[in-house]
């Protein structure tokens, strides 16, 4: 009876066993779906490096990988495309760095006014070794930083001219989910209206706002030179956007694989960040030729104003982001 009962066993654990290695192997031979969900247009250089992305993933992980982009918040805003990255709704998407205040304080440096002199300074920093540590710094909280991914440098817009900081008392301007940027305008004693960005052109062509600060990638391909007057070249702040996965989502792919992809996403992270100021420049120049709006080239002393004026809140945030951190950037601009 002894006999027969563990030979039942060995029965049920050799057909268990071949049942689940079955599994695995159906399971192997699905491709591994990544969705990339951004909220910018395929023209910017979000939308150009998602696409660059998605055509290397298919030429060199054929089968095994397929990367579907969904651009202008088709599925979900900068907001909400955090939750569903931990949901398994999404695998991948690369919201601006100023949407993280709520999961790292840390990342609040790149959102304080004329800290960095130009992109050159700020692809320094992102390369060094302060700025790779920030990729890791929402580990804990369930996300997994992949790179960097510049727009360009932002400008002032509002229907006045803006030359001087006191020009934009009592204007409201929109601005992304983020203190730091509630604060800038805090300091020119403006009012800052937190609006997601597809809702920013109806918002300034209405009056919901009087400005706003974008780069010119976004400004163009979003058609905001035509709903406001005047833009301010300021290049006072950084939009760029930090790529980003789950930690549960990456650390579950074979290592093969999960190598592969950061090979490309290298790869992907030069190209995008080399054109980046060529696109901007270039959609710089549509804005002027569209003869819908005025490009105001400010003076050094002008900028010198500003950058003193918005000085007070690098100060209000040392204490939240790390004063070695703020230093770095600094030194990067050497």
């Amino acid at each position: 009876m002894l006999k027969y009962i563990l030979g039942l066993s060995l029965v049920v654990f050799a057909v268990t066993g071949c049942n689940k290695g079955d599994s695995d192997q159906a399971s192997a031979d699905k491709p591994i779906t990544i969705k990339f969900s951004h909220v910018v247009a395929e023209s910017t250089p979000k939308g150009i490096g998602a696409n660059r992305f998605k055509e290397l993933v298919e030429q060199r992980l054929a089968d095994r990988v397929e990367v579907e982009v969904y651009p202008n918040s088709q599925l979900y805003d900068d907001n909400k495309v955090m939750e569903a990255l931990l949901l398994g709704d999404v695998q991948m998407a690369a919201p601006s760095l100023a949407k993280f205040g709520k999961y790292t304080k840390k990342l609040q440096v790149f959102d304080l006014p004329f800290l960095f002199n130009d992109l050159k300074a700020i692809e320094k920093y992102q390369l060094g070794d302060t700025g790779r540590g920030l990729l890791n710094s929402m580990n804990d909280t369930g996300y997994h930083g992949l790179a960097y991914w510049h727009n360009g440098l932002k400008q002032l817009s509002a229907n006045k001219a803006l030359r001087l900081p006191t020009d934009a008392k009592g204007l409201k301007f929109r601005i992304q989910q983020s203190d730091v940027l509630q604060v800038q305008f805090e300091q020119l004693e403006a009012s800052p209206q937190k609006l997601a960005f597809a809702e920013v052109y109806n918002a300034l062509q209405t009056g919901v706002v009087d400005g706003a600060e974008n780069p010119w990638a976004n400004i163009y391909s979003k058609k905001f030179h035509e709903v406001q007057k005047f833009f301010s070249e300021s290049n006072h702040g950084y939009l760029g956007y930090m790529l980003v996965t789950s930690t549960q989502f990456w650390n579950g792919l074979p290592e093969d694989i999960r190598t592969e992809l950061e090979a490309i996403i290298a790869e992907v992270t030069t190209e995008v960040n080399a054109e980046a100021y060529k696109l901007s420049m270039n959609y710089r120049q549509k804005v002027i030729d569209s003869g819908r709006t005025e490009v105001l080239t400010l003076s050094s002393e002008e900028l010198g104003l500003w950058r003193e004026a918005m000085k007070p809140v690098w100060s209000k945030f040392e204490e939240e982001i790390g004063k070695d951190i703020i230093e770095a950037a600094l030194a990067a601009n050497e």
